[in-house]
């Protein structure tokens, strides 16, 4: 499980303008807490907070604050802009090493499936899975063998095992499936019946004159 040293600062001003400022600065507010109360707003670097979250990986994050102190925590929540997709706040829970706790996890394929050489088309359904495990054996992520799927083939949460994990999720849940490729014959547009073309009476009508003459 990789750690990754995450450095903050204590905020000392609360509330939606001081919250805009800090964001103005390429700071971002945050909260970090214990299972119980009280928690502490802090407030951290974008640009640091940004490899945490954009990341295929889970993380358990040493959080080091300004007054001194270092905890080990997960990130639990991150809320994004809805027009800049820019990360507005977030949320670390403290955790010890040796407890239980339950997490989101990545999901990372691994391979060519054959119904995709076959033709057919990867359907990857699932990209995170909730997990009760011990927060020393979080996975960075589950990665699951996809090279012997056939073409129709399915892959469920009920197929994943990982030691010393239980995934928190209904075991008929597909996680990957292969689905048939579109086949497109076009055909040929219908050609018309070919039609005997009557024979031009060349003179017909002079004839039907000189009659009447």
């Amino acid at each position: 499980m990789k750690q990754t040293t995450l450095h903050a600062k204590v905020r000392k001003k609360v509330g939606h303008s001081a919250a805009q400022n800090l964001r103005k600065n390429g700071r971002v507010p945050g909260i970090f807490y214990f299972h119980k109360p009280p928690s502490t707003l802090i407030e951290v670097d974008a640009l640091d907070l940004r490899p945490l979250v954009y990341t295929a990986d889970t993380h358990i994050v040493n959080l080091v604050l300004d007054d001194g102190t270092s905890h080990s925590c997960v990130i639990k929540d991150v809320q994004f802009d809805p027009v800049t997709d820019v990360i507005t706040h977030f949320d670390l829970m403290g955790i010890e090493l040796t407890e239980k706790i339950r997490v989101e996890v990545p999901i990372v394929l691994k391979g060519t499936a054959i119904g995709v050489r076959e033709g057919g088309v990867l359907n990857h359904l699932l990209h995170k899975i909730e997990v009760d495990c011990r927060a020393d054996e979080l996975p960075e992520h589950i990665e699951i063998d996809i090279s012997k799927l056939p073409m129709g083939g399915v892959i469920t949460i009920g197929d994943i095992h990982v030691p010393n994990i239980h995934i928190h999720a209904d075991p008929e849940v597909p996680v990957v499936t292969i689905g048939h490729g579109r086949h497109v014959h076009e055909e040929a547009p219908p050609q018309p019946a070919e039609t005997q073309a009557e024979p031009e009476v060349i003179g017909h009508g002079k004839a039907e004159e000189e009659k009447k003459d």
